[in-house]
Parts: C-alpha cells; structure tokens; sequence
C-alpha cells in the first residue's frame, strides 16, 4: 500500500514537473521521459534505442542537423546530394500566412510549417477550405517553440517558416504508403512501413532486402499480412544511403507514386525517444546498431 502510495505521488510529481519547460534539457528531459514511459533515464551508459536517442538530443550536435530537420531548407541537402528529382513539387515559401495567396495556389495541396513536427494541413478541396481558420491554425503553430516540446536540440532555433507543396496522391488509394529507413552509421537495419495512417494505422518493419520482420510498436496496429515489395526498392535503398551516410542514426522518409520517389523527411529523434518496440527485447537489439559517437 505504502508503494502504491510512493508511485502515485511521484507520477504527480512527474507530471507537474513536465510542464516546466523552462529547466535546462539536461534535467527536463530525464523527467519528460520518466513521465512518458515509467523508466528512469540512464544516459550514463544508455542501452535501449530510446535511452539512446534521449542522449542524441542532448549531445550530438552536429550544426547540420538544424536544416535537416528544417523542412524547407532540407531541400537544399537533397538536391546536392541525390538530386531534385527527389523533390516534391514546392509551390511557395512564406513568412506568415497573410503572404499566402490562395487563388493561385492549386485545388489540392498541403501547407507545412518547417520548424516541428505534425504542423501540416492536407487540402483536397481548396472550394471548401475555411481559409480563415486555415490561417488560425498557421499562425497558432508558427507561434509554437517546437525545442520545447522535448528538447531535441536541432529544432532549436528555427526560423518558422510555412510552405506549400504537391498533395501527394496515387491511384485507388486514400492514404500512400509512408516509408521509413532506419539508418545506423549510413547502414539501412529496417524499414517501416506506414499503412493507412490517420484511417487504420497499420504498421510493419521490413529489412533492405524486403524480408518481413515479426516485431512492431505499442501504438499501431501490426499489419498481418504481406506487403508487396516496391518495384523500386533498389533505388530506395540507395538513395537512403547516400542522405543518412554521415550520422550515427537518422531516419529518412520516402513515398513511392507510381515507382517514382519522393523524398519525405529527415527525422533524428522519431517519437521523441518514447514509443517503444515489441516484443521488449528489440528495445535493446535495436539500441546495439546505435553506436553513439565519443
């Protein structure tokens, strides 16, 4: 009784200390993630996946990850390095959303701010767009300190700008397949696949060379069945390594249209370093590809 007692009164603690985003990374985040996921934090000798991306936030701060993670200026890092063919078409870059000119903007499209994650609105119909909340939605977003979050380091600082691009889409499909590379040291481990996202939310985890694997994550549904392997995997598989070469891990996103490839995102801290694997041993064998730099 008395340990139940101990528990409940730290999990208030945990969660009244959470909101105080304005302690240094070095003691929020050990609490954030005690919060999230009932563990203590270990980053003196950091073992699972998490622990390890938890010490990636706070460490490894390579001034390059700040226009990876920029979702306008990674465009720049995409052409030099597999070119723009990779691009999805960009129809503007804007301040603010009053520069935002409406009327020549296409039916279908989608509006990003680069400075976090999830700030995106998918337009299908622009007739029946409320453009006025559309800009409520901006502007309460671009007001937002992504760093603050979860602290990870290399959204510190960005300028929140909002862009415009191509609404992805592909025939006989309501939601495109999401691919997403795990990479370690340039070196892809497996990649997942994302579903029907925001309808059913599957998921499943392949290898490189399109070999199903049995484990999945707490907060998705795992995709039973076989995926059929993309015609061009090969040229994923290329691509990808070519982006992540130079990191110790990062994550690189990728949709296939019709077999052409359009580069995602680059991600270094998927989940904020929360969302764990199951069965609970992959949690640590995934942690072992993640070797952390001196």
């Amino acid at each position: 009784m008395e340990n139940t007692k101990n528990k409940t009164f730290k999990s208030i603690i945990l969660r009244v200390l959470k909101n105080f985003k304005f302690l240094p990374p070095q003691i929020y985040i050990p609490i954030q993630y005690e919060h999230v996921t009932g563990k203590k934090l270990n980053l003196k000798k950091p073992i699972t996946f998490n622990e390890k991306i938890q010490w990636y936030k706070l460490f490894y701060k390579n001034p390059i990850l700040k226009k990876l993670v920029d979702k306008y200026h990674v465009r720049e890092f995409v052409e030099k390095t597999i070119g723009t063919k990779y691009l999805n078409e960009l129809y503007g870059v804007y301040e603010n959303s009053n520069e935002i000119d409406f009327n020549k903007l296409p039916n279908k499209f989608v509006l990003k701010c680069v400075h976090g994650s999830g700030f995106n609105i998918c337009v299908k119909d622009k007739s029946s767009l409320n453009i006025a909340k559309t800009k409520e939605k901006l502007d309460k977003w671009q007001r937002k300190n992504f760093y603050n979050k979860g602290k990870e380091w290399a959204y510190k600082g960005i300028k929140p700008l909002i862009i415009a691009e191509k609404y992805l889409e592909e025939f006989d499909k309501e939601v495109i397949n999401d691919y997403k590379f795990f990479c370690f040291d340039g070196e892809i481990k497996f990649i997942q696949i994302d579903i029907e996202r925001s309808v059913k939310d599957y998921r499943c985890y392949y290898d490189s060379n399109w070999k199903k694997l049995s484990f999945s994550t707490k907060k998705n549904n795992f995709f039973e069945e076989e995926l059929e392997r993309p015609k061009n995997l090969e040229e994923m598989n290329s691509i990808v390594q070519k982006l992540a070469k130079n990191f110790p891990f990062v994550r690189v996103d990728l949709y296939s249209i019709e077999n052409n490839l359009v580069f995602g995102e680059m991600t270094f801290y998927p989940g904020n370093g929360t969302v764990e694997f199951e069965p609970k041993n992959m949690n640590i064998t995934i942690g072992n590809y993640f070797k952390l730099p001196n």
